[in-house]
């Protein structure tokens, strides 16, 4: 049985996009790190695949610049992100201690 996970806290529809797209983009990038063992078709796609994630990454700010959030609140969504295991997500993005990989 899985652990119970803390809630998230409450975000605005649009801060919820941006995390949604936010976490997307790590993934891929974690895919492309040329640091990390795989194949270069697997970068190639994901690579082409981030550059649709970046432009949805774009789309959720301005919608939130838009709709007059021009603030983004660092400990609400850095707690958000946790529960979305982005901690580890990203951790793929950094290069692995040496001889690990």
């Amino acid at each position: 049985m899985l652990p119970d996970l803390p809630p998230l806290p409450a975000l605005t529809r649009a801060e919820g996009e941006l995390i949604d797209r936010y976490l997307e983009a790590v993934d891929l990038l974690g895919r492309v790190n040329p640091a990390r063992p795989g194949d270069t078709y697997r970068g190639l796609r994901a690579a082409q695949a981030l550059v649709r994630k970046a432009a949805e990454l774009r789309d959720a700010l301005a919608l939130m610049h838009q709709r007059g959030e021009t603030e983004l609140h660092g400990d609400t969504l850095a707690r958000a992100l946790r529960v979305l295991d982005g901690e580890r997500r990203a951790a793929r993005v950094a290069l692995p201690p040496d001889g690990v990989g």
